[in-house]
């Protein structure tokens, strides 16, 4: 394979994770391509310099792509995955971005013997979507995950770790059940977690007009991801329910086990339990 510098990389979805990849990526490959459902966001780009050339038209950039990068959300990844390999030249590799990986790897073990398929997941994001929000510092000391099949030869997870380099991140190789594990209890739980905090808010405190005048920084911080993209975000808990759940279920014994605590008489196990998390998470963040 091509090393990156020599390769044309064409990246389909010009969202916030795509057009932030694509102007990550300028300059460390020969070109990059972005591919959008609309003409105005493909010209976007090409106004705040992500892409060397933005198009709505597929057909006419993936067969010139020595790398393509798919950028939407999961059950789309899935649909392109089945309706896109004509379109790709021999050799090429063909990454993801989403969020979720089992059904998506599982979808790139179907493709031609001769597309190099390989998953991908940033742990990186803002609540903000779209071209305009795109950023080429998202990826900077973020950490990547890398989800080769056993059919994925070793140049091309070599490339894709080239790709994860140039962006200014991390790769970390994990295989995609256990990342989805992962990633159920650390990302997406804590999606639902705001979004039922806001809710609540909302059912409790929303009578009063005081509420929103004394908000601290505390609840914004905490909801903060309930601002994400939904469809993006449907789209990771509907491809990951499984895991979710389980961590959701873990999730209310502990929490539950917090509530008891505050009711009970005697402060000293739930001053423990308080001191317990407040250890474990500054071991987390140091």
């Amino acid at each position: 394979m091509k090393p990156l510098r020599e390769c044309t990389v064409a990246v389909v979805g010009l969202g916030l994770m795509g057009g932030s990849l694509a102007g990550a990526l300028h300059g460390s490959c020969r070109s990059v391509i972005g591919v959008a459902r609309r003409p105005e966001t493909a010209a976007r780009a090409e106004r705040l310099h992500l892409v060397d050339h933005g198009t709505t038209d597929e057909k006419l950039v993936l067969p010139r792509a020595d790398v393509v990068i798919l950028a939407t959300p999961v059950r789309t990844i899935i649909r392109q995955l089945e309706r896109i390999p004509s379109l790709l030249s021999e050799g090429c590799l063909l990454m993801d971005l989403g969020s979720t990986k089992a059904e998506i790897v599982a979808a790139m073990a179907q493709l031609p013997p001769y597309i190099h398929p390989l998953g991908g997941h940033p742990m990186c994001g803002k609540e903000s979507s779209g071209i305009e929000a795109a950023d080429p510092t998202l990826y900077h000391d973020r950490t990547f995950i890398l989800t080769p099949l056993a059919r994925t030869p070793a140049e091309a997870i070599n490339l894709g770790r080239s790709i994860v380099a140039a962006v200014g991140a991390r790769p970390l190789i994990l295989d995609p059940i256990r990342q989805d594990r992962l990633a159920a209890t650390l990302s997406h739980l804590p999606y639902l977690l705001a979004c039922a905090l806001i809710l609540t808010a909302d059912a409790t405190t929303s009578r009063d007009p005081a509420a929103w005048e004394i908000v601290a920084s505390g609840f914004r911080d905490t909801t903060r991801v309930a601002g994400s993209d939904v469809t993006m975000m449907l789209d990771i808990l509907l491809t990951n329910r499984k895991a979710v759940l389980e961590a959701a279920s873990a999730f209310r014994t502990v929490f539950d086990e917090l509530v008891g605590l505050t009711g009970d008489a005697s402060e000293a196990p739930l001053r423990a339990s308080l001191r317990a998390s407040r250890k474990e998470r500054r071991r987390m963040f140091p």
